[in-house]
């Protein structure tokens, strides 16, 4: 579907959003994917993806409320929609199965 493709990074994102679940925002989901994969992402590119996602209806976001650690400023944080949620199930299961059409002998890295 136009629009609705899930991109490896984005897949990510969202996939990082569900399990901070109330406390995903921007800085915070850039750590945990540097947590969580070993990879370095700039914020910059963690914004832009949760903008597509927001977009295509994957994600929702408010703003939390001001806090005086933060200079009054207030974060934007983001959920998961029903949509966001669904599109991560489907991906899993298409991984899953074409994970089950490799033969066992490419598995094992013996094919010849």
């Amino acid at each position: 579907m136009k629009g609705t493709y899930l991109g490896e990074f984005e897949e990510m994102v969202l996939l990082i959003v569900g399990v901070l679940y109330d406390q995903a925002y921007g800085l915070a989901i850039s750590r945990e994917i540097g947590e969580q994969t070993g990879r370095s992402v700039h914020i910059s590119a963690v914004h832009s993806a949760l903008h597509r996602l927001e977009k295509k209806g994957f994600l929702t976001s408010r703003l939390a409320e001001a806090t005086q650690e933060r200079g009054g400023k207030r974060k934007r944080l983001f959920t998961l929609t029903q949509a966001g949620s669904s599109a991560l199930q489907e991906a899993l299961a298409l991984r899953n199965e074409l994970f089950g059409q490799i033969p066992s002998l490419a598995l094992q890295g013996g094919a010849s």
